[in-house]
């Protein structure tokens, strides 16, 4: 019979650095390659009957491996404020002073950068760069659209706000990455419901469609009609984003295209599914071109499409 795993109970659901349990002769080297622990990090283990999320990772980092001034930033630091949600393993992002000499690290992305002193917070005992860092960061480091796309969460659940982000901005004007969070914040909505949402809506925009209203109320004299996800209510022409909720998705997808092929009615809706986003965005578009103009021209004035 195999000899069951030590576990002692100093250990036993906590995370601590393997180094000092070896030295404290409360493990072997062994000992911590038994089913008993589980690695986080270079030398970082957790009692593996404990639950780990990224959260739980983020605070690791910021006790054990990361210097002082540094802090969990970007989709990390969105993640602690319940605006992102990466998977248990992902890596963690941390932003860390323009001279410490930390580098890569499996399970890491660390950035070197200038950190101000009102740029680091300190939130559910983590050190965490602040909303506007935060979103800063966001805006060099990933593509414009991902970037507003956790912007749009920041500043729907009220933990930022536009004018405070381009207050930001304009404070750093001439520093690296000033102009990435202008434009993202320029394209940032509050009214978005999804990430799905905030890509189609900036997708369409920087394709060069005019910016659409989002969660646009329809209303037939005071009564509720319908909200739409986004709607240029000028024109009466809307978009819906669906997800897959049809039992066969290829012909979910063969409808939508023919709802999308209906102008009829005082609206227009135009229905994209996840496939169509991912897939055929370009012809999406065009379709959605094509609504704009017709109520342009029928209305007696051009949209910009």
């Amino acid at each position: 019979m195999s000899k069951a795993p030590r576990r002692p109970p100093q250990l036993r659901g906590r995370i601590f650095r393997g180094s000092v349990a070896v030295q404290r002769g409360l493990l072997t080297r062994n000992d911590l390659r038994s089913s008993a622990w589980r690695p986080l990090f270079r030398d970082v283990y957790a009692d593996a009957r404990m639950r780990i999320t990224h959260r739980t990772r983020c605070a690791a980092v910021e006790r054990w491996l990361i210097p002082a001034g540094a802090a969990i930033a970007g989709r990390a630091a969105a993640a602690l404020y319940g605006c992102a949600t990466p998977a248990p393993d992902d890596p963690v992002d941390v932003l860390v002073p323009k001279d410490s000499r930390i580098g890569p690290a499996a399970g890491l992305r660390v950035r070197h950068g200038e950190i101000d002193p009102d740029d680091v917070v300190v939130r559910a005992g983590v050190r965490v760069t602040g909303p506007a860092r935060t979103c800063w960061d966001l805006a060099r480091w990933l593509g414009v659209v991902e970037a507003v796309v956790v912007i749009d969460r920041l500043l729907a659940r009220r933990i930022t706000d536009i004018p405070a982000l381009r207050e930001y901005a304009l404070r750093r004007a001439g520093r690296r990455g000033w102009r990435p969070l202008l434009r993202a914040v320029d394209l940032a909505d509050p009214g978005a419901e999804s990430p799905q949402e905030s890509r189609t809506r900036v997708r369409l925009v920087l394709a060069g469609l005019p910016k659409p209203e989002t969660q646009w109320v329809v209303a037939d004299h005071g009564r509720f009609v319908a909200r739409l996800d986004l709607a240029w209510p000028e024109y009466k022409v809307a978009v819906e984003y669906d997800g897959l909720w049809h039992d066969d998705p290829e012909q979910f997808h063969r409808d939508r295209r023919r709802l999308n092929r209906l102008l009829g009615g005082e609206w227009i809706v135009l229905h994209l599914t996840g496939k169509r986003l991912r897939e055929d965005f370009d012809g999406f578009l065009a379709e959605v071109r094509a609504a704009l103009r017709s109520r342009s021209r029928s209305a007696g004035h051009s949209a910009r499409a």
